[in-house]
């Protein structure tokens, strides 16, 4: 409890939200009695915050207090990440859009930035679109001014992408211009992230085999460091992020290797 906490100003819910949520992913866990006195609230109101962070996929709710997500290996599915940062996750894939081709072949990660990109994908172009994303592939599936290549596998409930043999295999004969890549964490320490092994060995081939990378990932991805690494800073060519990164954190990150757009 820090003994000026009485001149922390009044905030908004949201504000409050986001500020326990870094700290919650700075110090490993946040307590509920200590959140409330820092900000002069009630313990009903802190556990409210933390039960929105956890709809959100965000924190899970322990006794006391709460813990990150991703200190708990916990993946969030899906639907619930395509809920969550939607504002900024629609200007990272409109920023995106810079990175598209005018034509011949991308890939497009699984991921819920990625899928944003892929609803945005223009008309006018005629692109091959390779990808391991059951949810992208039903997406464009009646795009005509798209080829679409599906990559077999195993398919995992959680992400609904493929992995394992058949997916390499695909991808060990696979050439595109652009890999449209997404992660569960960045950090200049680990590079990119992601809680599943397979999942990991499938970015690692798509990464491979691209000429350029594209890195798309919110600020909250930012700092934190999952199970299985895939990939180092100096692999990715851009990453698109929105403006809630932090200047100096994105400073270190271009430092290590890919162009840094903020969008």
């Amino acid at each position: 409890m820090s003994c000026f906490a009485w001149y922390r100003p009044a905030v908004y819910a949201e504000e409050r939200q986001r500020a326990i949520l870094d700290l919650a992913r700075t110090a490993g866990r946040v307590d509920v009695a200590a959140l409330a006195v820092d900000y002069q609230v009630t313990t009903e109101t802190i556990r409210r915050d933390l039960t929105i962070l956890e709809r959100h996929g965000l924190l899970r709710r322990v006794h006391g207090g709460a813990i990150p997500v991703e200190r708990l290996g916990f993946e969030p599915a899906l639907a619930t990440r395509d809920a969550t940062m939607t504002a900024e996750k629609d200007r990272i894939a409109k920023a995106a859009l810079a990175e598209v081709p005018a034509e011949g072949a991308i890939l497009l990660d699984a991921g819920s930035t990625t899928g944003r990109l892929a609803d945005a994908l223009p008309v006018d172009r005629e692109l091959t679109v390779v990808t391991h994303s059951l949810t992208i592939a039903m997406a464009l599936s009646a795009r005509p001014n798209l080829t679409l290549m599906l990559l077999g596998g195993r398919l995992r409930g959680r992400t609904l992408a493929t992995v394992d043999a058949w997916a390499l295999h695909a991808l060990r004969d696979t050439f595109v211009e652009v890999a449209f890549i997404a992660t569960n964490g960045v950090s200049v320490e680990r590079g990119l992230t992601t809680p599943d092994t397979a999942e990991a060995t499938v970015k690692r081939a798509a990464v491979a085999s691209a000429q350029r990378t594209v890195l798309l990932a919110d600020h909250t991805k930012v700092g934190n460091d999952c199970f299985a690494r895939f990939a180092d800073l100096a692999d990715i060519d851009t990453f698109i992020t929105d403006t809630g990164i932090d200047a100096a954190v994105a400073a270190d990150i271009a430092a290590a290797g890919p162009r840094v757009v903020r969008a």
